[in-house]
C-alpha cells in the first residue's frame, strides 16, 4: 500500500476520534484507482496508529477481504456507482444521533451548514453488512453527499479525504445548532439563494476546514 495512502487514511481517522465524531466504531476509506479501494481495518479509528495497514478492496467484489469492516459494503456501492466519490466516511455523531431521534430533518441555519448540501435520510437502523443494503444507502444519498442513518450514525463523501471528514464535522456542528435553535423556538433556513452560493464554496472551504482539524488534532 502506497505510504502517502496509509498517512492519509491515519490523519483522517485521528481527525475523526480527536473530534468525538466516533468511539468503538467507524471507517474511512479512499479511493486508490479505478477498481479499489483502501480503508481502515476493524479497529477503532482512535486506536490506529503508525504503521498500520489498510484494506484493499476491489469495487467489483462479492465478498469482504480479512480485516475489512463488515459496512464496508457502504464504502464499495458508493465509489462504484459514483465516480465522482474519492472518499468515504462513516461515524456516529452524538448530535446527529439526537436528531435522528427527534425524526427531524436537518436544514441550513448557517452558512457553513449550506455548504453541507441536502442531506439525505435512510430510514431502518440495522447494521448495514450486506451489498443488498448497501445499495439501499447508496439509493438514499443518490447525489447528495450526507446521509443520516436513523439510529446508526450517517456516511458523508467527497472526492477526497479532506471533502468527506470536513463533511461529517460540519454534519454534527449543523446537527448541534439545530439542537440548540430547536430548544429555543422555530429556527428559520437560509433563503435558497443563499444556500445555494454556500453550496458553491465547498471546494474551497472544506479543505481549510480539514487542515485546521488536522493541525489542531496535532497539537493536542
Amino acid at each position: 500500500m502506497d505510504d502517502d495512502v496509509t498517512l492519509a487514511l491515519l490523519d483522517a481517522a485521528r481527525v475523526i476520534a480527536a473530534n468525538g465524531l466516533s468511539d468503538a466504531f467507524g471507517h474511512v476509506s479512499t479511493r486508490i484507482s479505478e477498481t479499489a479501494l483502501a480503508i481502515t481495518p476493524v479497529t477503532p479509528l482512535g486506536l490506529i496508529r503508525p504503521g498500520f495497514t489498510p484494506v484493499e478492496i476491489r469495487l467489483d467484489a462479492t465478498e469482504l477481504p480479512p480485516r475489512a469492516p463488515k459496512e464496508a459494503w457502504i464504502h464499495v456501492a458508493l465509489m462504484r456507482d459514483r465516480p465522482d466519490i474519492g472518499a468515504v466516511c462513516r461515524a456516529q455523531p452524538p448530535s446527529v444521533a439526537a436528531v435522528s431521534a427527534l425524526n427531524r430533518d436537518l436544514v441550513a441555519l448557517s452558512g457553513h451548514g449550506a455548504v453541507l448540501g441536502p442531506i439525505a435520510t435512510y430510514a431502518a437502523s440495522w447494521l448495514v453488512r450486506d451489498a443488498a443494503r448497501a445499495i439501499e444507502v447508496e439509493t438514499a444519498i443518490a447525489t447528495y453527499d450526507a446521509v443520516i442513518l436513523r439510529g446508526n450514525g450517517a456516511v458523508t463523501c467527497g472526492t477526497d479525504l479532506p471533502h468527506a471528514v470536513a463533511r461529517m464535522w460540519l454534519l454534527e456542528r449543523l446537527a448541534d445548532l439545530s439542537l440548540q435553535a430547536w430548544s429555543a423556538g422555530d429556527p428559520v433556513a437560509l433563503p435558497e439563494p443563499e444556500r445555494e452560493w454556500w453550496f458553491a464554496q465547498a471546494g474551497e472551504l472544506l479543505p481549510r476546514i480539514y487542515d485546521y482539524l488536522v493541525k489542531a488534532e496535532g497539537d493536542n
